[in-house]
């Protein structure tokens, strides 16, 4: 059954609905240049399809509802979105406007692939809210869309990378980021580059060695945040399910399949993982795999009394010994810490006020 949502359609499927409508052809392809290349919010901003076929279009499908309720501006120009979606739910949205001495000039946006999520990592503030459902393909790039539409109206630069590491695990949402990827990167669309769009997952196996068999030419990043399983799953109760051997298993398929370095994410926390100890466990796990690692002090999140984030110092020797030991390494350059830029923050306020 084809989506009502027309931002969750290809130009295939749009022809399909083209067809059932009784009109040419062509009229898919410039429906689907408004939807996904123009970021079209409203039915009348699509002025070559003509009024009777867009009344008759707007009687059985819509361009969804990713409505921004909230935005947020950091000192640093990141910009943080709630978005609300057509059952009431919402999810957050990042755009992270990089334009230091030390990174390229760009706007990179932060989605997510569900609402609320079922992992429950520790340090994570959507983990902490659950899990809800799945969005679709048309919320998904909805959520670039409106973003998009946002920053035209106000002259700004608009999206040029992707990361899924918002909301949500996106290989448990495998068949909706996909499509949403194949949409993204379509050159009638938004035309991003597939290998500016990147996703996180928290060790999803099987998702892993999906993304190596379906030949998409993404950047892969692993949260991984420990190198025992004892202290893995402590952090990550994923861990007691897919520990660290079926881990690096599927890491070690996706390497030689697709031939591309992995990036594994480190949250440092003071007193968990940042010891010297924990340096060696990373050299020994990571020692077979071209890596690199992304340290990322971790984000203060509320309700979490046990978590602490590192002092800056701390941060940088930590750096400097694993580069020691012979790991690729960075720390990751940060972005929105004033306005509560750890996804799922924002949600988890407005929600305790009872806001949606």
């Amino acid at each position: 059954m084809i989506d009502s949502n027309l931002r969750s359609l290809n130009e295939e499927e749009m022809a399909h609905v083209v067809k059932e409508m009784k009109a040419p052809r062509f009229r898919a392809k410039q429906l689907f240049e408004w939807v996904h290349g123009k970021n079209v919010t409203e039915f009348a901003e699509m002025s070559n399809l003509g009024k009777n076929f867009l009344a008759d279009l707007s009687k059985n499908y819509d361009l969804g509802h990713n409505k921004i309720i909230k935005r947020q501006v950091s000192a640093d120009g990141t910009e943080k979105y709630l978005l609300e979606l057509s059952d009431g739910e919402a999810v957050e949205c990042v755009l992270m406007r990089y334009r230091g001495d030390f990174s390229k000039k760009r706007n990179t946006i932060c989605v997510s692939s569900q609402v609320g999520c079922a992992m429950g990592c520790t340090f994570c503030a959507t983990g902490q809210s659950g899990f809800v459902r799945n969005l679709s393909a048309g919320e998904i790039v909805g959520q670039i869309y409106e973003v998009n539409h946002l920053l035209a109206t106000e002259g700004a630069e608009s999206i040029g990378n992707v990361v899924f590491m918002g909301m949500g695990e996106p290989f448990l949402n495998w068949d909706n980021v996909y499509k949403a990827i194949k949409l993204l990167n379509d050159k009638n669309g938004q035309n991003i580059g597939i290998r500016r769009i990147s996703l996180s997952t928290c060790g999803i196996a099987e998702g892993i060695r999906k993304l190596a068999d379906s030949g998409l030419d993404i950047t892969l990043a692993v949260s991984l945040h420990a190198a025992t399983d004892s202290e893995r799953s402590k952090i990550m109760p994923i861990n007691e399910r897919i520990p660290l051997g079926e881990l690096m298993a599927a890491c070690s398929y996706y390497q030689k399949k697709a031939k591309k370095r992995i990036t594994f994410e480190y949250a440092l926390m003071a007193g968990k993982n940042d010891s010297a100890g924990n340096i060696m466990e990373l050299k020994n796990l990571l020692k077979e795999l071209d890596c690199h690692v992304n340290i990322i002090p971790v984000n203060p999140v509320a309700d979490t009394k046990s978590i602490f984030r590192p002092e800056k110092k701390a941060v940088s020797d930590f750096a400097k010994a694993l580069k020691k030991a012979g790991i690729n390494c960075s720390v990751r350059e940060e972005k929105g810490l004033d306005i509560d830029g750890a996804c799922g923050q924002l949600r988890g306020k407005i929600a305790k006020k009872g806001l949606f």
